[in-house]
């Protein structure tokens, strides 16, 4: 249930209070480095002293903030289970197997395809950008020299396929948010992404294939030492990936996703305990802390790729969730973000007009901002009801939010993605940013299909995974 309105204000005192919060969480994140956490907290105060001066009691306040959280709290559970599955799925050999056999479609001629390809299926794989980029990216980057490749193209096509796996993976915190946040289920969710995700990289790799054949004399030995140290990992089975087919399967059968995530987390923990005995101590260790392999030093870049998971390893993102949700609550308690939407309702008429506002809020958050997180989190609260009056579903919402919030981060220079990828690869984002395709393709589909009508939803003609609660 939606929080009720407490108060209300103008749409100019509501621009000038949301000004003011967006500037102070753009200052001390980009200007101070502050963590989210701590610039949402500091929002939040701003509020809360907002509504005891305009005489509401903090209990009320509270209650809302607790509404706005509850709103989704089916993404802070979801993620438990995928910190689970995550760690099983490394332990079992999944993901390692899948990363050795990605590793076979490197191609010298079409090396700039292959970076892209491999990204994108290791991205999935994975379920974090961030990680691609910064153990497989990073690799790539390496092998640009001896592939005689240009880098600021190479790092393009990281980028680009490294935000594909984290847009479209139903390990990535993103994507979770986004389905959450509008109440969808997250397969669904998925799904639904691929009317915009799939055209978008077909034409990335297009766009990648006019630059082939630059890279014939290509040295593929870098390639090899990752793969003998998959191999040393003794992660690597073909029988591994049996977790991935039930993934797959239970998903295109629309099974709950964390019926689907359960099922998928037992079918790794039995294939682990086929090619390795962990004991029930070691077993709860890293499906708390996340899985580290035995040797994790002597594996090198590899050792680092495979430590992941764990339920600790969501703590992060679920305190920046219960903390958005907060701020989106109390926003509306205050009748901040209504004071803001009824003065758009009146140009809101038709899905082009309110997908265009929602992709341009969570462009701008992630410009003004530099926050992935807060651009889906706050545009999706905002527009959930406007989607709703417009009888548009909100698997529209939740794809438009990602391909305008997730898929652009990377593209802004003081975003935390953007900082992040330009210092692991060693490449300002201004230099990859022309070659980054699938990033700013994704935006400009949704915003095409939005105007033209192509692939959106109506709530009366398919409501598949509305209001189930992941």
């Amino acid at each position: 249930m939606a929080p009720q309105t407490l108060t209300q204000f103008s749409s100019g005192v509501a621009v000038i209070i949301s000004a003011i919060v967006i500037t102070i969480m753009g200052v001390t994140m980009i200007g101070f480095g502050w963590v989210p956490h701590l610039s949402l907290i500091l929002a939040i105060c701003i509020l809360l002293a907002i509504g005891l001066y305009k005489g509401l009691t903090f209990n009320s306040m509270q209650a809302q903030m607790a509404a706005g959280v509850m709103s989704g709290i089916g993404a802070i559970y979801l993620f438990f289970f995928i910190g689970l599955m995550v760690a099983a799925l490394m332990m079992s050999g999944a993901i390692p197997t899948l990363m050795y056999f990605g590793f076979e479609l490197i191609s010298p001629e079409f090396y700039y395809i292959s970076a892209f390809v491999l990204t994108s299926i290791i991205g999935i794989a994975l379920g974090s950008s961030l990680t691609t980029a910064a153990t497989l990216g990073v690799a790539f980057i390496g092998m640009s020299n001896a592939f005689d490749a240009n880098i600021a193209i190479a790092a393009g096509a990281v980028v680009s396929g490294a935000f594909f796996g984290d847009k479209m993976s139903p390990l990535s915190d993103t994507c979770t948010i986004a389905s959450s946040v509008v109440g969808i289920d997250l397969f669904a969710h998925i799904r639904n992404m691929m009317y915009t995700t799939v055209p978008a990289w077909i034409l990335t790799v297009i766009l990648f294939w006019l630059f082939s054949g630059q890279t014939v004399n290509a040295d593929l030995s870098q390639v090899t030492v990752l793969q003998s140290q998959l191999i040393n990992s003794g992660l690597v089975h073909y029988y591994a990936v049996l977790p991935f087919l039930v993934l797959i399967g239970l998903a295109i059968g629309r099974v709950n996703a964390i019926y689907t995530i359960i099922c998928t987390t037992i079918t790794a923990l039995i294939i682990t305990y086929l090619h390795s005995s962990p004991s029930f101590e070691q077993l709860g260790g890293y499906l708390f802390a996340g899985y580290k392999p035995a040797e994790t030093l002597a594996l090198g870049e590899v050792g680092g790729m495979l430590s992941r998971g764990g339920v600790q390893s969501m703590f992060f993102t679920q305190t920046i969730v219960i903390l958005a949700l907060s701020l989106g609550g109390l926003l509306t308690a205050l009748g901040i973000l209504p004071a803001l939407l009824s003065g758009l309702k009146d140009t809101l008429t038709h899905s082009g007009r309110a997908i265009f506002a929602a992709a341009m809020s969570a462009l701008s958050i992630n410009v003004l901002i530099g926050e992935q997180y807060l651009s889906i989190l706050i545009s999706g609260t905002t527009f959930r009801s406007t989607f709703e009056h417009l009888n548009l579903h909100p698997k529209n919402l939740s794809r438009t939010i990602e391909d305008a919030g997730t898929v652009i981060n990377p593209l802004v220079p003081w975003s935390v993605c953007g900082v992040f990828i330009s210092q692991a690869l060693g490449v300002p984002v201004l230099d990859y940013l022309p070659y980054a395709f699938f990033c700013y393709l994704s935006l400009l589909l949704t915003l095409l299909f939005g105007f033209t009508g192509i692939t959106i939803s109506h709530l009366d003609k398919a409501d598949d995974g509305l209001n189930k609660h992941i």
